[in-house]
């Protein structure tokens, strides 16, 4: 379906701003970028998704395989034995010790519904593991290269490493490219920057709205 995503802010990257711009998306294609009204205007039986903040391209995770192969992501039902956040350390080391495959298979899809919700479409490669490399490609991640990762430690904010947008983001957005988009309730970039991908509300992923904030 013909979808219209509009927010009071594109942030294509590699081009400048657009206030009260929107992205048309066909399929998994960008079809149309520029300002809402000639946008819609170009495609007027268009479903349209108003967010709130800037759009961007989506975010590229340069840390998958330490947060998806070294961390473990608590099952929600083991959040009074273990917390709801990610283990890592000493303490992964303890769990991997006796960690089944269900169990581990399980935290990798929570690793990968995490980095959803932070706006990732794009994830660093080289994954061993082949359960690991099946659960990325079912959930629609891009695979890009190791080549050139910036220093930092591993966490599920791109921006940790990425440092700004153009740093973080997989790319520019353009027609004719992978509808890969982010959405963050921020005002601009610099409160994105500041406030890094923490703020995301929803994420696209060729196309597809594969996490939205409720």
């Amino acid at each position: 379906m013909l979808t219209v995503h509009a927010a009071p802010l594109v942030l294509p990257v590699g081009a400048a701003g657009i206030d009260g711009g929107a992205v048309a998306v066909d399929g998994d294609r960008v079809v149309a970028l520029g300002p809402y009204d000639e946008v819609t205007a170009a495609h007027p039986t268009a479903r349209v998704r108003q967010w709130p903040g800037v759009l961007t391209p989506g975010l590229r995770q340069w840390d998958g395989v330490p947060l998806l192969t070294r961390w473990y992501h608590p099952d929600p039902r083991e959040a009074d034995e273990l917390g709801e956040q990610p283990l890592t350390g000493a303490v992964f080391e303890r769990l991997a010790a006796r960690m089944d495959e269900p169990r581990r298979a399980g935290s990798v899809r929570r690793g990968l519904q995490r980095m959803l919700r932070h706006g990732t479409t794009h994830v660093v490669g080289g994954f061993a593991d082949p359960a690991v490399r099946t659960a990325v490609g079912r959930a629609g991640l891009t695979v890009v290269p190791p080549a050139g990762a910036p220093a930092g430690e591993p966490g599920l904010d791109p921006f940790t490493r990425g440092r700004d947008l153009a740093g973080s983001a997989h790319g520019p957005l353009g027609v004719g490219g992978r509808a890969d988009l982010a959405v963050f309730d921020v005002p601009d970039e610099a409160a994105l920057c500041a406030t890094g991908a923490a703020a995301c509300v929803a994420t696209v992923l060729g196309g597809r709205l594969v996490y939205r904030r409720r």
